[in-house]
């Protein structure tokens, strides 16, 4: 796939292209299906497939307030997207002004301008441009006028069939079975585990000499999206590429602090003892195991937490 920062030099695309445009937050089952479609309809006419995505999701410029904590970092974004067969991944810088521009003027300066499209894909509920105003009908009409004809496609379930509302394959859907620690549902419309990244750094130093259960403090970013409150069964990678079973507490650890602390991630990874400081860490979340709780001694959270990891080492050895 080559990858194309805009503005800037546009790609040279003789033959034109088939193209898809969206936030892609997630690069879920249902993004994946709108893929597959370019795909599909490129080969067919010996065209380039493309997708369009920006490069920070447009609700965090627009309605900060209200914006999506993110469901995939920029780079596992762009890892998502790659690995999905594309010729071209087109990258638009969102700014104050692409935010106030209008539908028309994105469609002449990207779609026609720049990228020579030919046919358009995106989910009938597409809207885009100053004060969302831009539509499938929008670009219909645009679309005879300049050349290339749209594709609205209907919103899939997880099975790939045409689902209602509450059925839909969606980055909305996703985040409410995240928020609820669902991360088997979650894992069901993303087509794969829910994973976050961030860097390794050192806690409060309770986890190995206190409780003998080492962990790898991960910090993950403000902006991306952790499921509850929880213990969970996942995997744990190094930057190496190698993958360990971990036993996952990610909460406010109630049993030291009685006021609320920030959330925190932490990787207690099975079978395992070395120096993973300052490394760079994916942790995928498989399966919930319990909600956090509050021990009223020590010794009552070390034998639970004995239980957590036996119980993540059969779900994960399976």
């Amino acid at each position: 796939m080559e990858v194309v920062r805009y503005p800037g030099p546009c790609p040279t695309l003789p033959g034109g292209s088939v193209v898809t445009i969206g936030a892609y937050d997630g690069v879920h089952l249902g993004h994946r299906s709108i893929i597959d479609r370019v795909r599909k309809l490129a080969a067919d006419r010996g065209m380039a497939s493309a997708v369009i995505t920006f490069d920070q999701h447009p609700a965090r410029l627009v309605r900060p307030e209200s914006a999506p904590l993110l469901l995939t970092d920029p780079e596992q974004k762009l890892e998502l997207l790659e690995a999905t067969g594309l010729d071209l991944l087109l990258v638009v810088r969102f700014d104050q002004e692409r935010a106030h521009e209008s539908p028309e003027d994105f469609v002449r300066e990207v779609l026609v301008g720049c990228l020579e499209t030919k046919a358009l894909v995106v989910g009938e509920d597409f809207h885009f441009g100053h004060r969302r105003r831009g539509n499938v009908g929008l670009l219909r009409t645009m679309g005879a006028e300049a050349g290339f004809e749209v594709d609205g496609v209907d919103l899939l379930g997880p099975d790939g069939q045409v689902a209602d509302d509450a059925h839909q394959v969606s980055s909305t859907a996703i985040r409410t079975a995240l928020a609820a620690g669902d991360v088997g549902r979650a894992a069901e419309l993303l087509g794969r585990n829910h994973e976050v990244r961030g860097v390794v750094g050192r806690g409060d130093g309770r986890g190995g000499p206190e409780l003998g259960f080492p962990t790898a403090n991960v910090s993950v970013p403000d902006d991306v999206l952790l499921p509850a409150d929880g213990i969970y069964a996942g995997w744990y990678t190094r930057p190496d590429g190698t993958r360990h079973r971990a036993a996952i507490s990610l909460g406010r650890r109630p049993t030291f602090y009685e006021t609320a602390h920030a959330s925190l991630l932490e990787a207690h990874l099975l079978d395992f003892d070395d120096d993973l400081y300052g490394e760079r860490a994916h942790v995928a979340f498989v399966a919930r195991l319990r909600g956090e709780e509050r021990f009223d001694s020590v010794e009552a959270l070390i034998a639970q937490m004995g239980r957590d990891c036996e119980q993540a080492r059969r779900l994960l050895s399976s």
